[in-house]
């Protein structure tokens, strides 16, 4: 997933553009809502995602893989955060713990060994009574079934990257023992590309 992450990356830049995920804007109301203060945003990227958090008085800590990610992070969008460069996959990078924690189209790129990981590391850095919020493709959106299959679910697409694509079950499986809370299906505009059509996402809401 790295070198696949970094050389597209290095690509296409600022592809998604610089307005917020629709899914960050929920999760920036909620997070208002709940007061949460301190939040983790691992896979933060350029920071499109952050500085609405940021502009909403949270405090926001960053995981990113991609070193020209952070570089346009800071230059473009003049995140003066701590960003930690490294895989999610090599959590925790600190002893700090959060109110909140949120990830964005991020966690459909990891293997079965390699989610199930990382939502038990993000778990384990909230604070008691923290919430932890995922953006993720949906087995409704039309990508599902295209490409190569790997495993169930789960799709080698022409771009290189391999997807997984969640349903309830997965849902259920996956974040079960871990506070589930609740999950929504969300369409996810591509705010980059006008005659896109939104992306089919399942938000997924789990509190410590």
């Amino acid at each position: 997933m790295t070198e696949f992450w970094e050389s597209s990356f290095l690509e296409k830049q600022t592809m998604w553009g610089f307005e917020p995920a629709e899914s960050a804007i929920t999760a920036k109301d909620f997070f208002v809502k709940e007061k949460v203060k301190d939040i983790l945003i691992p896979g933060i990227g350029y920071g499109r995602n952050a500085k609405i958090f940021l502009d909403n008085e949270i405090n926001v800590t960053g995981i990113e893989i991609s070193k020209t990610a952070i570089d346009l992070a800071r230059s473009q969008n003049k995140l003066d955060i701590q960003i930690h460069h490294g895989s999610v996959t090599d959590m925790p990078f600190d002893n700090k713990f959060y109110d909140g924690i949120y990830c964005y189209a991020l966690i459909h790129l990891l293997n079965n060994r390699e989610r199930r990981k990382f939502i038990k590391d993000c778990y384990n850095r909230l604070k008691p009574n923290g919430y932890m919020i995922f953006s993720t493709i949906s087995k409704d959106d039309s990508m599902y079934g295209k490409g190569k299959q790997l495993s169930k679910n789960r799709f080698l697409m022409s771009s290189g990257a391999k997807l997984f694509f969640y349903d309830s079950d997965f849902i259920k499986q996956e974040f079960g023992k871990y506070g589930l809370v609740e999950f929504l299906k969300m369409d996810e505009p591509v705010k980059f590309e006008g005659n896109h059509p939104p992306l089919k996402f399942t938000v997924v809401k789990c509190k410590k």
